[in-house]
């Protein structure tokens, strides 16, 4: 199928995580949070926030993740099935259809782990960018940085709460717009 390139779903989530990054006995990483930014390639604009609240079914929210992300287990606990946010990317955002993006590779393989776990479908089409790499090597770095010093280096502030998923993509997407702007310019 022809992949559609009128938008880049920008996805950040936030997962399950521990002091020290060890899940306690029996438990393992799950999506909590699915943040959400279609960025439209013609024009740069950012076209929604979105935060899609997932319920986790194989651990729980710690404190630490309560400090990191602001997510409660309270909060969660309304959210959706894991599956139930994969169908809305599909028929709301036509993800099997469009290029996606996020901050680094982390996001991807949790997606892809998470979808062979629990035999759901990747939501996904084959094609991901990783704006991470992407910024930090057009700005010629030899590693790649953060989220907060990334938008800095390219002029941006951050904006929201810094690993909230929808605030995170929100960001992103700026980023990645920013990168494009200064990419065409050169062309």
């Amino acid at each position: 199928m022809a992949k559609r390139l009128d938008h880049v779903l920008v996805i950040d989530i936030e997962s399950t995580c521990w002091d020290g990054g060890t899940p306690p006995r029996g438990e393992m990483n799950d999506i909590i949070e699915i943040g959400l930014t279609p960025l439209e390639l013609s024009s740069g604009r950012r076209l929604e926030k979105r935060s899609i609240l997932v319920r986790p079914e194989r651990s729980k929210v710690s404190p630490f993740c309560t400090q990191l992300t602001t997510l409660t287990q309270e909060q969660v606990d309304t959210g959706i099935l894991f599956k139930d946010a994969c169908k809305i990317l599909e028929t709301e955002y036509l993800s099997q259809e469009r290029l996606w993006a996020s901050f680094g590779d982390y996001d991807r393989r949790q997606f892809d782990k998470q979808c062979r776990d629990e035999g759901v479908r990747y939501p996904f089409g084959p094609s991901h960018l990783n704006v991470k790499t992407l910024c930090s090597v057009a700005k010629g770095l030899p590693t790649e940085i953060g989220l907060p010093q990334a938008l800095a280096l390219y002029g941006l502030k951050l904006e929201g709460t810094h690993h909230r998923g929808h605030d995170d993509a929100w960001n992103i997407a700026a980023l990645f717009a920013e990168f494009l702007k200064r990419m065409r310019n050169q062309a």
